[in-house]
């Protein structure tokens, strides 16, 4: 189950991989994320000392009361990946006009779970394509309800 879903990364990047990996979170968090609190819009991906991070995520405590005033939902978070994708993951940010966005944060067998992706940035040409295709889909599901 999804809770949630970065939906302008598949407007902005075509994919080349999705990888999955687990992230470290408070348990305020875990709690917000379960109810589909929180965004990845702007969030990125980045390897620093040889450990992944998550940046630029917001993902509020579930009860803002009960946390301290020194909680910041924007803070990065570590992603817990084995060392061969790691050195994936650097091979290709260093490589021209390759990033990691996160997906996704879901649920797997009672752990959250963040989907990456190796992506590379769509054109404006190729975002005009996204958006007629879409509005294609769109007018022939219209059709065929009538």
């Amino acid at each position: 189950m999804e809770y949630v879903r970065n939906k302008k990364a598949s407007f902005d990047y075509s994919f080349e991989r999705t990888l999955e990996a687990g992230i470290e979170l408070l348990g305020t968090e875990v709690k917000s994320i379960k109810h589909n609190h929180g965004g990845l819009s702007g969030a990125y991906v980045q390897v620093l000392g040889g450990e992944v991070y998550l940046l630029g995520a917001h993902i509020p405590a579930w009860q803002e009361k009960n946390v301290s005033s020194a909680y910041d939902p924007y803070r990065t978070r570590k992603l817990l990946v084995h060392k061969k994708e790691i050195m994936e993951l650097l091979k290709a940010l260093a490589s021209k006009g390759l990033t990691v966005v996160p997906i996704s944060l879901y649920n797997k067998g009672g752990l959250i779970k963040v989907q990456l992706a190796i992506a590379k940035g769509k054109k404006n040409f190729d975002k005009r394509e996204s958006i007629k295709s879409r509005d294609l889909d769109r007018e022939e599901r219209r059709g065929e309800g009538q």
